[in-house]
């Protein structure tokens, strides 16, 4: 088959499942069959049917195109990624971006820690910002911890980090410069109604926030008081809609909290001061 007419029958594919931007995703997942980049698709003139039904197949049943591809792009570095673990969004540069700007001296940032860490995307590239820092990353799935320090080590930041498989609560006892998380914020109810890549692959505890999808922002403003240093911050991720609720919970544990926005001008992330 010419690579064209692949690339043609691909996409066709994908959008009688819904699939949109289909032709853009036809490429990527031809790409990634055959184990070659975009120039490298370019010059390809016959292509085996073969070579990419296994994957074809599998994004026909909605499985998210990183799972099948097994990485995904973030802050310009790429991720490992698993079914253990969430996919890295662009949506969440915005807390690197926060961070940066709330922390200028970049050089008196010591210590890092990451709630939650999933592939561990958040902490490095942190790290690869703040040069002087040495990161935590803890979550309560091995899988992902695990996962996490394969990243490291492919990004040479291993070195710098450490995951921890344990409950934010009790797993780390010093003070940190900066925190982030992305924590799981989905109210229960709204489940069923996320997209199928979500709803169907991605890991449940990493997205389910409890009744009102607040419990883990409870659970995290129950410990900042006592990790943030006098001069640290912490940026945490919101869901769509809950600034005012999440800000309120921080107010409520005597943290001074403010939010920032994505380049979409949306609530993204909160910005918290012991």
């Amino acid at each position: 088959m010419k690579t064209p007419q692949a690339v043609q029958d691909i996409a066709a594919r994908l959008e009688a499942v819904g699939i949109e931007d289909a032709r853009r995703e036809a490429r990527i997942l031809l790409a990634g069959a055959l184990g070659l980049d975009a120039a490298g698709l370019l010059l390809l003139t016959d292509v085996p049917q073969a070579a990419f039904e296994m994957q074809l197949a599998r994004r026909e049943k909605r499985e998210p195109l990183a799972y099948i591809l097994g990485r995904k792009e973030f802050w310009g570095m790429e991720f490992e990624v698993s079914a253990a673990t969430l996919i890295p969004r662009p949506d969440s540069e915005t807390l690197i971006e926060a961070a940066t700007a709330a922390l200028p001296e970049r050089n008196q940032v010591t210590q890092v820690l990451d709630l939650g860490t999933g592939t561990g995307c958040l902490l490095l590239a942190a790290l690869s910002e703040f040069r002087q820092a040495f990161g935590i990353g803890i979550d309560l799935s091995p899988q992902a911890a695990a996962l996490a320090a394969r990243n490291a080590r492919r990004l040479d930041l291993a070195d710098r980090c450490a995951f921890i498989a344990g409950n934010w609560a009790n797993s780390v006892q010093q003070k940190f410069n900066l925190i982030l998380s992305n924590p799981p914020y989905i109210a229960l109810q709204d489940l069923p109604g996320l997209m199928p890549e979500v709803a169907r692959f991605e890991p449940l505890t990493a997205l389910a926030g409890g009744g009102d999808g607040l419990a883990a922002y409870r659970q995290i403003f129950d410990v900042l008081p006592r990790l943030l240093n006098e001069s640290g911050i912490a940026v945490i991720e919101l869901g769509a809609g809950q600034a005012g609720q999440v800000g309120a919970l921080a107010s409520k544990a005597g943290l001074k909290a403010e939010i920032g926005k994505d380049l979409a001008n949306i609530a993204r992330v909160l910005i918290i001061r012991a």
